[in-house]
């Protein structure tokens, strides 16, 4: 059967996805103390609380209490670039199972994962989209800060929208391994994507207060 991805398509696909902002940009203070770290932490736990899963929300936030400190924009940020790995990886795997496995004897199958494939293309755009509005946000208050914001919440939510479509195509595809795989894995994408989604309206929201 022939690919749905063409070998040029691919090598394309990695540089693009592979040359988005992620969380080894942050630069953390190695001088930071104990007492320093156990608040951000204790910080990091309080807001994801604010979460619909605050497990997964701590659990992936918490190793970089030094970048973010007790700064909600840079736990937004970095809840943005968690979210962002995430969507991307899983845009990757599916490109890869289309490669991988035959799926001839199934055009539904090739089918949903073709749209799969493409709406967490999508969400990934959208999510890196939200991130570089998060480097440049203003200072809150001001009606650019909520324009910006307004700007991040859209992206967002379009991109948790996007991440749930993936799986729609998959209603009429018979039950099997390959199936139960990708709607697991982009179940996880969403909570990581609903988590950033929730911190950045936590911020939008005491930042216009």
């Amino acid at each position: 059967m022939k690919p749905l991805f063409s070998v040029p398509f691919l090598t394309f696909l990695f540089f693009y996805f592979y040359s988005v902002p992620t969380l080894s940009s942050y630069v953390y203070d190695t001088s930071a103390t104990t007492t320093n770290v156990i608040n951000s932490t204790d910080f990091i736990r309080t807001s994801c609380y604010a979460t619909l899963y605050p497990d997964i929300c701590y659990t992936s936030l918490y190793g970089y209490a030094n970048a973010i400190q007790q700064d909600p924009a840079r736990l937004a940020r970095a809840a943005i670039s968690v979210s962002l790995s995430k969507a991307r990886n899983m845009a990757v795997y599916v490109s890869n199972l289309s490669r991988e496995a035959d799926y001839g004897a199934d055009p539904r199958a090739s089918a949903a994962l073709h749209d799969c494939f493409s709406n967490m293309g999508d969400a990934v755009d959208e999510i890196r989209g939200s991130l570089k509005q998060m480097q440049r946000v203003v200072a809150p208050g001001s009606e650019s800060f909520r324009f910006q914001m307004g700007n991040v919440q859209t992206w967002m939510s379009a991109a948790l929208t996007d991440e749930e479509t993936c799986t729609d195509g998959f209603e009429d595809v018979a039950g099997g391994p390959m199936k139960t795989e990708v709607c697991k894995r982009a179940a996880k994408v969403k909570k990581f994507t609903s988590n950033a989604l929730a911190l950045v309206n936590s911020y939008a929201e005491k930042g216009t207060v």
